[in-house]
């Protein structure tokens, strides 16, 4: 049985409630969270100021960047006397403990509060007049463990939306009195501590339910359609270049992966950059040439890299101005890593990346 923390509220009062009692009662040093931003927009904001708090939307279904990139910034190499409650979805915690594996974090410095997530619209649904619309179905698709039809593709076939080492998780999916009742479960004891003094009732009930298995059951079926639509591993390296020929180079994907934490990526330095004879010698063996070069060496060279490392958020073909599909071709190739490895990354920050270990018996395998 898990601990749980009952507020009598609609769930979006009573998670502000939980915050402003956070940061009044001095448990953290500020709240990371969504910020209304104008009519339909939100952005990620740090806020120390309690009235800061009156504009928060922590479960907006928007995603306007993954918060495990930015938390990575924020964060200090040593642990600090009071954490920062950080409000993120289950795939940007994963992006977090990514990156904390990869020495650009620390979770020490954060009280993590996740929920059972029902998904993000596109960046571009804001600009739907009807958006307020779009906000009310999807309230009612998450309270019936449904899919809405609107939402990211790859939240669509997502059938990891319950957060793994969150601290505190607010149960959203199958909720039927999300506008009367707020459940949240405290699943470390850094999250007991928090909530000491917070009018609340306390009990011990079940995380996981029917309505989580149904959903799991519908997100399973739609994750079979989004790979049977690009059928990746019928492709070959035809299929690659015709999928991948359409890439212009900008590589605004990688900008926006939570997992791209370099500040000189490789495929942007002089390593890659042509010469005038480099031009000359592809034109003279090949008559013609690509212009940009490489965007499909770009391509295939950052599918290696995600294939352990994609946590599936959404945000590469979110903003790909050619509409690549290229978060689904990260989750198909990711799967067949994770099956190979029984490894699914953020997971659990104890799990060594599977390209940083080898196993002797690896090599007798290789006849050696």
């Amino acid at each position: 049985m898990d601990k749980v923390l009952k507020i009598n509220k609609s769930m979006e009062k009573g998670i502000i409630d939980l915050l402003k009692f956070l940061l009044e009662s001095k448990k953290v040093d500020g709240i990371f969270t969504l910020r209304k931003l104008g009519q339909n927009n939100v952005d990620y904001a740090l806020i120390t100021d309690v009235s800061g708090l009156n504009d928060a939307v922590p479960f907006y279904p928007l995603m306007p960047a993954n918060a495990g990139k930015i938390l990575s910034h924020l964060t200090q190499k040593k642990p600090i006397k009071k954490p920062i409650a950080a409000v993120v979805r289950p795939c940007e915690l994963r992006a977090f403990v990514e990156l904390v594996k990869r020495e650009q974090g620390s979770l020490e410095n954060f009280l993590f509060i996740s929920s059972s997530c029902g998904g993000v619209f596109p960046i571009k649904s804001i600009e739907q007049k009807d958006f307020d619309k779009y906000i009310s179905n999807y309230w009612d698709t998450v309270k019936n463990a449904d899919i809405s039809a609107d939402i990211r593709s790859t939240c669509k076939a997502c059938e990891y939306f319950t957060p793994y080492s969150a601290d505190i998780t607010v149960s959203l999916v199958g909720e039927k009195k999300l506008d009367k009742e707020c459940r949240i479960f405290l699943n470390t004891d850094k999250a007991n501590q928090a909530i000491k003094g917070f009018d609340g009732e306390i009990s011990e009930e079940e995380f996981e339910s029917s309505e989580i298995s149904s959903l799991l059951e519908k997100r399973k079926t739609e994750k079979k359609k989004l790979f049977d639509e690009i059928h990746i591993e019928d492709l070959g390296l035809e299929g690659m270049v015709e999928v991948f020929g359409k890439c212009i180079g900008c590589h605004v994907c990688s900008r926006v992966c939570p997992i791209c934490y370099c500040i000189l990526c490789d495929f942007e330095s002089a390593t890659y950059d042509y010469s005038q004879s480099d031009y000359e010698k592809e034109l003279h063996k090949k008559g013609g040439l690509r212009l940009p070069p490489d965007t499909i060496f770009f391509q295939i060279g950052r599918l290696t890299h995600m294939s352990f490392s994609c946590v599936g958020c959404g945000m590469c073909t979110d903003v790909c101005p050619v509409d690549i599909p290229v978060a689904a071709i990260f989750q198909k190739t990711g799967e067949e890593t994770r099956q190979l490895f029984d490894y699914l990354p953020g997971k659990d920050v104890e799990e060594t990346i599977p390209v940083m270990i080898f196993k002797e018996e690896e090599f007798t395998e290789l006849g050696e």
